[in-house]
């Protein structure tokens, strides 16, 4: 063959290797169910695991403040790192079927519709692959840094991706490009640096999300400038809220506070709520905090005293957003959660447990709390169903607890998991007959973080009450 021959061929084999590197990394690839029911080692209930770290992947279930489920409740979105890099995707519960659902990556936080089968991403701009939370999907995202890391500057894109038509391409065999079911919303600015940390609004017509630089300087009215703090020196401000309109692009100015804003929340009951958290890394002076997007409402959400330590809020219904009340122990060295520069706060003297607080009247309850006999010591990761039935936590010892609401009784539905690259960090489904965790407790390394769904018992499902519930 002459040298113009081997040319010509070494030029055709790049562009196959192209075009095949292209099909390999499309939105819309599949990868066969990985799907395994196992006993629950404690309490024998049938885990369903969805994902499998036996090949070497890498997954982790989106953060517990945002929708699971798609709204059809058929398919549940992750973060993954598989062949095609850092990417969102989704499992069909019933089939186990994979797909990827991102073409370029994202930032931050993947917001499922509330209302419609889209998902919404914030992605880096440049048509770069972006970034999981807080790194790449699967990452341990260290407590405290909140959805979304800071990363480096540059402008932002709001991207919509239409689920349900990818969906019923990816069934009928016809995936088309990336193109065909994706919508840029609108462009984030470099000089309004944000991070993907951000909530979709009630109605899915608006994104709500943390910015940072130099615009956050002047503070809304009653905001003071706070230093950083605690054993991680975090939670210094300003920082402040945006919202996107996804039809339009527009963007406008919600508020500007003192302190680093983190875990960015929508109600997805009433539209133009937002709850967000003081973030510092531990114990925060006011950790829980809401405004609407019109701005006015600013104020904490749950007052916290000196001696309490709250954090990881989530918001489970119309009118309630359920927290966790922890505490500090004994201060033993490298315990996770030990704060000793909190050493005040979160102490066995002060209640613990999980908190509930009315968004209206203002009424906060203790659901329940890990038991005393438990080696978990203190709920840290909270949960609630919208039908005011149930809350759920996890605790230092990756256990999965229940909370009926209407009579108090906790029951343990998952043992200790393998610790694993992150919390379990439990969230229900819309009907409030399931949680939905990330776990390690399949995995050969005991650190690869799988998607599994705890079920309730039929026995606890089929409760009767004498008394009528309060919601």
């Amino acid at each position: 063959m002459n040298s113009r021959k081997i040319k010509t061929a070494v030029c055709l084999a790049a562009v196959m290797l192209l075009a095949a590197s292209a099909a390999f990394a499309q939105m819309g690839r599949t990868w066969p169910s990985e799907k395994k029911i196992v006993a629950d080692p404690v309490t024998g209930l049938p885990l369903t695991f969805l994902t499998s770290t036996d090949g070497g992947y890498s997954q982790s279930k989106i953060y517990q403040t945002h929708r699971q489920w798609t709204v059809d409740g058929k398919w549940l979105i992750f973060r993954g790192v598989r062949e095609t890099g850092p990417q969102a995707l989704a499992v069909n519960e019933e089939t186990g079927q994979i797909v990827q659902v991102t073409e370029s990556g994202f930032m931050g936080m993947l917001c499922a519709g509330n209302k419609t089968m889209k998902l919404v991403v914030m992605t880096g701009g440049g048509g770069g692959r972006g970034r999981g939370e807080t790194g790449a999907p699967g990452a341990a995202p260290a407590e405290g840094r909140g959805p979304g890391g800071r990363g480096p500057g540059g402008p932002r894109q709001i991207i919509e991706i239409d689920l349900a038509k990818l969906f019923a391409d990816v069934a009928a065999g016809t995936v088309k490009p990336a193109a065909n079911y994706q919508r840029l919303c609108g462009t984030i600015p470099a000089t309004l640096p944000a991070d993907g940390n951000m909530g979709l609004d009630a109605n899915d017509d608006f994104v709500y999300f943390r910015v940072g630089g130099p615009e956050t300087a002047q503070l809304s009215e009653g905001q003071t400038l706070q230093k950083a703090m605690g054993p991680r020196n975090m939670g210094a401000g300003p920082s402040g809220l945006r919202s996107m309109n996804l039809k339009t692009g527009e963007i406008k100015f919600i508020v500007n506070v003192g302190f680093q804003i983190g875990h960015v929340q929508t109600n997805p009951w009433n539209p133009g709520e937002i709850v967000f958290a003081w973030e510092t890394g531990g114990k925060a002076p006011q950790r829980t905090w809401t405004v609407m997007a019109d701005g006015s409402g600013l104020r904490p959400l749950y007052p916290e005293a000196p001696y309490e330590w709250i954090t990881h809020e989530a918001v489970i219904g119309k009118d309630e957003v359920v927290f966790a009340m922890c505490e500090n122990g004994r201060l033993i060295p490298g315990t996770p959660g030990q704060e000793p520069n909190y050493a005040s706060a979160g102490t066995w003297e002060h209640p613990t447990g999980v908190g509930v607080i009315n968004l209206r009247t203002r009424q906060m309850r203790i659901a329940g709390q890990v038991p005393l006999w438990s080696g978990g010591r203190s709920d840290w990761h909270v949960a609630g169903s919208a039908d005011g039935r149930w809350a759920a936590s996890d605790d230092f010892k990756y256990e999965v607890w229940l909370y009926d609401r209407h009579n108090g009784e906790t029951t343990m539905l998952a043992g200790p998991q393998n610790v694993g690259a992150d919390h379990i960090h439990p969230t229900f489904n819309a009907e409030g007959t399931k949680i939905e965790i990330q776990s390690a407790l399949i995995s050969k390394d005991k650190r690869g973080l799988n998607i599994c769904v705890v079920p309730l018992p039929k026995s606890v499902l089929n409760r009767t009450y004498s008394l009528k519930l309060a919601n």
